[in-house]
């Protein structure tokens, strides 16, 4: 599994740069396309820079992407990759289905185009806790300018909107039962039709993108499906349409699928992995110590 935006903050892979080479490589190669220093942002900061989403996304992608490659030179074994929103595109590295290089230079394009949409369009998005997805369906569709962005956990969806829309949005949820209706320190009404504007400008950029054919398998959070071809219509869809955490580990789990590793930044997915399906036996690397107690883990190392 692979983490989204929500895992950002200044020290990610920092401990890991400084033991293993693989995590510098990946850093190197992502400051080689950005055409500035990624790993001293990473590890140094200014916040309020890297807090930007067209500077994050790149970071979080370097980051998640130098730990699997750690991983995998100690053994990494995984049957299918999921990823959170911006953690889709990790996984697509993972599986082999696109470049590091490539995914670089979407997930820049990303980023700004996104801000650019939040500003001609401006929005928000909002964490309701207490209430289950059919209701908040529901209510979004009562409420015009709101919509379900993310499904992370039983309990526990984001939804994005216009500001107005959006206190509406939360007088009526917590009339429904939420216990929480809680707003998010974001830019933009992300995984809306609010940020529709930025598609056109990043078709020519999966356009003029080469993919291969996933392997291992590679399940979209997006679709519920695995998806192996057509990742340039997959990517403007998600962009903005809701991103089914919940409904993607269900779904991995009822197959068979009852172990899971969330690779980057901080340990978000696992946490919603647990309430999601608390039989799943999870585990996750974020930095060296983690890196360390996973060694003596069989489970997801070919060697140990």
């Amino acid at each position: 599994m692979f983490p989204g935006q929500g895992s950002q903050a200044v020290g990610m892979g920092c401990d890991l740069a400084a033991a293993e080479p693989e995590m510098r490589d990946a850093y190197a190669e992502a400051s080689k396309v950005l055409g500035y220093d990624l790993q001293d942002l990473c590890c140094q900061g200014p916040i309020d820079r890297l807090s930007r989403t067209d500077f994050t996304q790149p970071a979080l992608l370097a980051a998640s992407v130098g730990m699997f490659r750690v991983l995998r030179r100690e053994g990494l074994r995984f049957d299918v990759a999921i990823g959170h929103s911006l953690g889709e595109f990790s996984a697509l590295v993972a599986t082999g289905a696109l470049s590091f290089q490539d995914a670089l230079r979407i997930v820049r394009r990303r980023g700004q185009e996104m801000l650019r949409a939040a500003d001609a369009n401006p929005g928000g998005m909002a964490a309701v806790i207490g209430l289950d997805d059919a209701t908040v369906d529901t209510l979004c569709a009562e409420v015009d300018g709101v919509w379900a962005a993310n499904f992370n956990c039983p309990g526990q969806i984001v939804v994005s909107g216009a500001r107005p829309a959006l206190e509406a949005f939360g007088e009526k949820a917590r009339a429904a039962g939420a216990k929480r209706v809680i707003s998010l320190p974001v830019s933009g009404a992300f995984h809306s039709p609010l940020v529709e504007e930025a598609l056109e400008p990043l078709r020519e950029e999966f356009e003029r993108t080469e993919w291969h054919t996933p392997d291992p398998a590679f399940f979209s959070g997006c679709t519920v499906k695995y998806e192996s071809a057509d990742f340039n219509h997959l990517l403007q869809v998600q962009l903005i349409s809701p991103v089914r955490f919940s409904q993607s580990v269900k779904t991995l789990y009822e197959q068979g699928y009852d172990s899971f590793l969330e690779v980057g930044p901080g340990a978000v997915l696992t946490g919603l992995v647990k309430r999601i399906e608390p039989r799943a036996q999870i585990g996750h690397v974020s930095d060296m110590e983690t890196l360390l107690a996973l060694r003596g883990d069989g489970r997801y190392l070919e060697d140990a």
